[in-house]
């Protein structure tokens, strides 16, 4: 399989919902794309402007101050302790990296990569880009043999499932039984709302409760996009098994996956500063609290949405229908349909707008019009 027989981006199904949206006498609140609204912070922007004389190619590697920040980060806000240089690399954003790990890993046809159930798609499309054979599983027990690599996603997109320290051992396990490599996407992980998760950090599958010490096999993907409003800066990493992290630079290497140096710098900045993620994350706390009830108010239920940056919510039919009704109120969401089959009722609407239009979207959800 190639790029050319991918489905059409199921996205562009969501252009008459929009318009209908936009139709609305108040307009549109758009909460179907989690791309952030809120403006980047200046210690980030700031270290960017003071690097853009780029006059080098940069490193793909990284430059040693920028794996340097990344593990001392890994150690204060993941508690991974012990993380050196060579346990760390940067990508563009942590989408190509979702999308190209199965070739990089030179995984083969009929492989089988596993995903989670509700599932950010470009897990499946990486896996069937290579002729790998998607497969979405939560229960680590019924991953097949054959398995090659297990994709994690804890807190979870679509759903904002957390996976706790046990589960994640569990699944560590398993795939150490398999004999695959297990990578855990864990973008929203700063992002914790409901008990435990709203005092207590969202573990990571580098914790040493979850690892025993032994990182062989395992690696962790982060992206700066949410918590530092990053995403037009394409800032992201992975972390783990540094012979897997050696193979891997190889072929980015040769690819040239290289990093612009202005945005490495600016990953210092932002890697460095917790002030700015404390406020982002109350930016969306705050809009959580006026959005999630009033979902509930209008008939649907909230499943899990623990952490994370979007709610998952079902009124208890077809989601295109319950899409269609947001539209009418002037919202814009997205369906579960397109995390996989099987949550065909659910919708998923982000916490990525203005205070203003998330409070135009529950004045709206609790009136009916």
């Amino acid at each position: 399989m190639g790029v050319a027989d991918l489905a059409d981006y199921p996205w562009d199904a969501v252009a008459p919902y929009a318009e209908r949206a936009r139709a609305h006498r108040g307009g549109i609140v758009d909460l179907s794309i989690g791309s952030p609204v809120d403006p980047t912070p200046p210690v980030i922007a700031d270290a960017l402007a003071a690097a853009t004389d780029a006059h080098a190619y940069p490193q793909t590697v990284g430059t040693p101050a920028l794996r340097e920040a990344i593990s001392e980060w890994y150690s204060r806000r993941r508690g991974v302790p012990d993380l050196t240089p060579a346990h760390v690399l940067p990508t563009i954003g942590s989408k190509e990296l979702v999308a190209l790990l199965p070739m990089l890993l030179d995984l083969e046809p009929g492989d089988i990569v596993v995903h989670p159930r509700a599932a950010y798609p470009t897990y499946e499309v990486g896996a069937r880009l290579i002729g790998a054979i998607p497969v979405a599983a939560d229960d680590p027990a019924s991953w097949p043999d054959g398995t090659r690599l297990v994709w994690l996603n804890s807190p979870g997109n679509p759903d904002g499932r957390v996976l706790d320290a046990s589960a994640l051992a569990a699944a560590v396990r398993r795939a150490r039984e398999l004999g695959a490599v297990i990578a855990s996407d864990e973008c929203y992980a700063e992002l914790g709302w409901e008990s435990p998760w709203d005092v207590e950090p969202i573990p990571s599958v580098l914790d040493p409760r979850v690892t025993d010490g032994d990182l062989r096999g395992i690696l962790s993907v982060y992206s700066l996009s949410k918590q530092s409003n990053l995403a037009g800066y394409r800032a992201a990493f992975l972390a783990g098994d540094s012979e897997i992290i050696a193979r891997l630079l190889t072929a980015r290497k040769h690819l040239g996956l290289m990093l612009p140096a202005p945005v490495q710098a600016a990953m210092i900045a932002a890697l460095g500063d917790d002030a700015h993620v404390a406020a982002q994350k109350e930016r969306y706390r705050v809009r959580r609290a006026m959005l999630k009830p009033a979902l509930e108010a209008a008939g649907f239920r909230v499943d899990h949405s623990e952490a994370g940056l979007y709610v998952w919510a079902t009124e208890g039919r077809d989601a295109w229908e319950s899409i269609g009704g947001l539209a009418d109120l002037g919202i814009l969401a997205g369906p579960g349909h397109f995390y996989g089959e099987h949550f065909p009722q659910h919708v998923r609407l982000s916490l990525t707008a203005t205070d203003e239009r998330i409070a135009a979207a529950a004045e709206r959800l609790r009136a009916g019009v």
